[in-house]
């Protein structure tokens, strides 16, 4: 077998091996990620179809570019998880891997050998990670489930709009992402406390859609059961806010500026710049009673101006304030070109494509992304024949069969 050479330079996750049964969204992200900081990732999918997410978004001359990204930094494998010899890939793939990730129902998880205590009893030092749209120990655990339906269970989408207005989600897959995020951090975890058994013993993360959000929101709870409050719907402002402005204010050049006062000291900045009374509004109780007349003025005071001469006057007064970027501007952007945060990267497809850079930045040993989104079964020889030990013969076999 011929090894693809080009792979993870380093990274902290050098040298952690990675296999995802997982399609769309919230798990890949999470393989991706750790492909990003150097983990050696595969991605399982159909032969022939491949993961749906291949097919997601706009595209540019029949290539769609969402899975340039989401499937980056991985090894593209196909396997057809229902033919009779899948069952003997599955298992050497969980034991080739420290980490598995999975994202099929329960019944379907155990159908193809991928519940913990099949993966356990494989692997004993594996690390299971089962994402699931409503967790794997309740009443709805067989049911199908998606990030909207994470967003809405969480809590945030109640808080999320004006309090005249519906419910609105955020403008990207928010709980899909966040879902990959946790479950990054919690396999990280993981592999820490595996390294610090004695016996290398594994985890089994089960992770619902709804809890990372619901997590976020961290005062909700507490909230309700101290006070019986349930929080509403504040616009542009916070709920539960640290100081008494909070807010985006159209400019008189037509855009967006976000103001935030995280302080009292800040408050009584923005009163001063407003020409409002500092002395009568110097405490929290009376910034606090005059939120909307403060408000008021600062939405009319930055009606007035153009955004960068109000933006600069904020800063000036040491308001923390930005203009409300599109992507436009964050290309062109000198504070996210000298943190490094887009990189170009070469594309068998479309030549050179820009992307996020492997984030967070690591200084000492950082993280890198050296591919694309793969071809569809484009690793089958590296990850079947190197990696796992299948001889040539039986490689060609299987893929003759259809199998892979």
């Amino acid at each position: 077998m011929s090894t693809v050479a080009q792979g993870p330079s380093g990274g902290p996750l050098a040298g952690i091996k990675v296999v995802e049964f997982a399609q769309v969204i919230a798990g890949p992200l999470c393989g991706t990620l750790m492909a990003d900081m150097g983990a050696d990732v595969i991605h399982v999918e159909p032969p022939g179809t491949g993961d749906s997410a291949r097919r997601m978004g706009p595209a540019r001359d029949g290539h769609h570019l969402w899975w340039k990204v989401l499937g980056r930094n991985k090894r593209s494998a196909t396997l057809d998880m229902r033919s009779d010899s899948a069952a003997e890939l599955v298992q050497r793939l969980v034991e080739w891997a420290d980490v598995v990730i999975v994202t099929f129902r329960a019944k379907t998880v155990e159908r193809f050998g991928l519940d913990w205590d099949s993966v356990h009893r494989t692997n004993p030092s594996a690390v299971l990670l089962q994402i699931s749209g409503y967790g794997e120990n309740t009443t709805l655990r067989d049911s199908p489930g998606f990030g909207k339906m994470g967003e809405a269970r969480s809590g945030l989408v109640h808080l999320t709009g004006f309090p005249d207005g519906p419910p609105v989600h955020t403008g990207f897959s928010h709980g899909d992402a966040v879902t990959g995020l946790m479950a990054a951090f919690a396999v990280s975890a993981a592999l820490v406390r595996r390294a610090n058994h004695p016996e290398r013993q594994g985890e089994w993360i089960d992770l619902a859609l709804f809890e990372p959000l619901f997590r976020l929101v961290e005062w909700q709870v507490i909230l309700h059961d101290q006070l019986g409050t349930v929080p509403q719907r504040t616009g542009n402002a916070l709920a539960v806010a640290p100081a008494a402005v909070i807010g985006c204010y159209r400019s008189a050049d037509d855009a967006w500026v976000t103001v935030t006062s995280g302080t009292p000291r800040s408050v009584v900045n923005i009163v001063r710049l407003l020409g409002m009374d500092t002395e009568a509004l110097a405490d929290t109780a009376a910034q606090t009673a005059a939120r909307a007349e403060i408000d008021a003025a600062l939405e009319k005071w930055i009606a007035d101006r153009p955004a960068e001469e109000a933006v600069a006057a904020l800063v000036a007064a040491d308001v923390v304030a930005s203009r409300v970027y599109d992507m436009a501007d964050i290309a062109a952007d000198p504070i996210y070109a000298e943190r490094g945060d887009i990189v170009t990267v070469p594309d068998a497809d479309l030549g050179e494509v820009r992307m996020q850079a492997a984030l967070p930045h690591f200084r000492t040993d950082p993280g890198s992304v050296w591919r694309t989104g793969a071809a569809l079964g484009e690793d089958n020889d590296l990850v079947y024949g190197d990696w796992l030990g299948l001889a040539a013969e039986r490689v060609a076999e299987l893929r003759a069969g259809g199998v892979i």
